[in-house]
Parts: C-alpha cells; sequence; structure tokens
C-alpha cells in the first residue's frame, strides 16, 4: 500500500468524483490511500518522512534521499514508542518517495533532450 501512495496520481476525492461521472461503483483495490487508513506506525514514519529534508545533486539533478542525520531527535521529540518499526517504514516510504521523484526527474529530462533535438532538426 505504502508503493500505491506515490504511484496515484490522483486523490480520494477526485477519484471518487470521477467514478460518480462514469457511474461507477468506486473499486477498493484502485483507491487511493488516505493517510487514516495506514496503523498508526506508518502514520508515524510518514510524519517523520516529511520533515526530513531532502539531498539533491547539483550536477545531475537527481534525488538523493532524505537526510537521516536527525531521526533519533525527532523519534524522541514526537515520542515514538516502536522506533524500531517506524524506522522500517520510513525506509520504505523513502525508497518509494526516492524511486518515483527520480523517474520523473529523469523523465523530465528526457523530455527536454527530446524537445532540444527536435528544435535542433527544425532550424
Amino acid at each position: 500500500m505504502i508503493k500505491k501512495q506515490f504511484s496515484e496520481d490522483i486523490d480520494l476525492d477526485k477519484y471518487l468524483a470521477v467514478c460518480e461521472q462514469l457511474n461507477q461503483d468506486p473499486d477498493p483495490d484502485r483507491m487511493p490511500p488516505e493517510m487514516r487508513d495506514y496503523p498508526l506506525e506508518v502514520q508515524q514514519s510518514f510524519m517523520l518522512h516529511s520533515i526530513l529534508t531532502d539531498k539533491w545533486d547539483g550536477a545531475s539533478g537527481m534525488y538523493m534521499g532524505k537526510d537521516f542525520a536527525p531521526i533519533g531527535t525527532y523519534l524522541d521529540t514526537f515520542d515514538i514508542e516502536d522506533k524500531r518499526t517506524a524506522i522500517y517504514f520510513l525506509a520504505h516510504i523513502e525508497n518509494e518517495n526516492s524511486n518515483s521523484i527520480n523517474k520523473r526527474v529523469k523523465d523530465s529530462q528526457k523530455q527536454a533532450d527530446l524537445s532540444a533535438k527536435a528544435k535542433a532538426r527544425s532550424r
């Protein structure tokens, strides 16, 4: 379900509106997840993920992931009891997030390259 969080381009409200317009019953297997659908430990992991800072490679423009240096402080600050489980899910969230961001970056770079080649040919 974590993977689905990063692969969906539509939120639940939009999905339900589309189903209504198409006069279809919503399919629970296709519905975008909401934060309340996750267990508490996963919700905590998403919260931690949202406050960790991003690291980017300045040369390639690729996303390098989150800076995990302050994770211990955050785990203590937010009184997260099951630290091991929170970090386990945080690692999965970060993996899916990184893959999603880098795919968009690569797709954008490919599109820019194709546009530049097309522009060069038209001259």
